[in-house]
């Protein structure tokens, strides 16, 4: 099978070009190598995969490479919070009019086949949360105020009473709450109208803590597990913000490549959305321990420092249960022995460092 993947020299698209090459596929890779993610071309590139050097802007020339391919895997994305609000325009660029070009593109050269799209945890916001008398509730945005008072679990919307914390799955409203969480829940609508105006079976793969070898650093776009591991690098304790309670659902980019490759090649129609994830809560502080762990003699441990980011939700795990039932997906490998290893994976050379031999930042 051919497949295009862009952002196939992105940290997620590479293993998935790669798992495929194993695999016995035909990949052809468009990356746009942007300034924001690297410092140069990277020295993993495939072998066996063709590359294109270009930026999803060019309708007529990505027409021109999407003639052929039999399925196609969506990657190319800016990620993470950004530095500001003055990032939006970025982020649409880069996420919305991307993709609609990508669409574009294929419908001129009618296309009908698979097409998966990395979505994100992030569409749903805050996780699942039950209140002991008003049920399955959503919570708002947690306050500047209430953070400030060490106040870092949601009440109910309704009593304000605490609540229980449940793994959401993919019938949860929708309900992104930064830009980068708006224009991926933009991106699985684009897929939608896409398919019906198509007959295209367009999959959406809502990706939960993604972490592993060639990981980005020394850049706002970078993850939590990435900016633990490069504290931990430069020999500082990692902060952990918040109480550390915070839950998450962190899941190596191995399982991630293999839940593409199954989606991609699922014998039935499959299209819709799913949750990528190993079903298993990690919270941010275990994260954190299990990174320093896997560092040197164990001397460095994370501190808890009751900082905050506004936008950032609380709880966020969900139930991988119907990706398993669609396409076989079962994650493989345990965040306990993922992030250990982690701790000394290669990352990627650090922005502003076209030699590799900078420093990180403070993590």
């Amino acid at each position: 099978m051919r497949v295009l993947v862009t952002g196939g020299l992105g940290f997620i698209g590479s293993h998935i070009t790669d798992d495929l090459v194993d695999h016995g596929h035909d990949v052809l890779v468009i990356d746009s190598l942007s300034p924001a993610a690297h410092a140069v071309e990277p020295d993993y590139g495939n072998p066996e995969a063709e590359y294109r050097i270009l930026a999803l802007e060019d309708v007529d020339t990505i027409a021109d490479l999407c003639e052929g391919v039999d399925a196609v895997c969506h990657q190319a994305a800016r990620v993470g919070l950004g530095v500001d609000f003055d990032d939006v325009s970025a982020y649409v660029t880069d996420n919305d009019l991307g993709t609609a070009v990508l669409f574009r593109a294929l419908h001129r050269v009618g296309f009908s086949g698979r097409l998966v799209q990395a979505s994100s945890m992030v569409v749903y916001g805050e996780g699942g949360y039950s209140c002991p008398e008003h049920g399955v509730v959503s919570p708002g945005p947690r306050t500047v105020s209430t953070l400030r008072a060490g106040e870092f679990e949601p009440g109910c919307p309704e009593c304000g009473a605490s609540l229980a914390t449940r793994v959401v799955d993919e019938d949860q409203p929708l309900d992104p709450r930064n830009v980068y969480a708006a224009t991926k829940a933009h991106q699985e609508h684009l897929g939608h109208a896409f398919a019906a105006a198509t007959g295209s079976d367009v999959v959406s793969l809502r990706y939960h803590n993604v972490y592993g070898p060639r990981m980005p650093r020394n850049t706002p776009y970078a993850g939590v597990a990435s900016i633990v591991r490069s504290a931990c690098e430069a020999h500082r304790s990692p902060r952990v913000f918040e109480d550390g309670r915070q839950r998450r659902d962190f899941i190596h980019v191995a399982d991630v490549a293999l839940a593409n490759r199954l989606a991609l090649t699922a014998p039935e129609r499959i299209g819709g959305s799913y949750n990528i994830a190993t079903g298993r809560p990690t919270t941010i502080l275990e994260m954190a321990e299990a990174v320093c762990s896997g560092v040197g003699d164990g001397s460095i441990r994370p501190v808890v420092t009751g900082e905050f980011r506004i936008g950032d939700v609380r709880h966020i795990t969900a139930s991988p249960e119907r990706a398993g039932s669609a396409f076989g997906f079962q994650a493989r490998i345990d965040a306990a022995t993922g992030l250990r290893e982690f701790a000394t994976a290669p990352m990627r050379v650090p922005l502003g460092d076209a030699t590799g031999e900078g420093q990180d930042p403070p993590g």
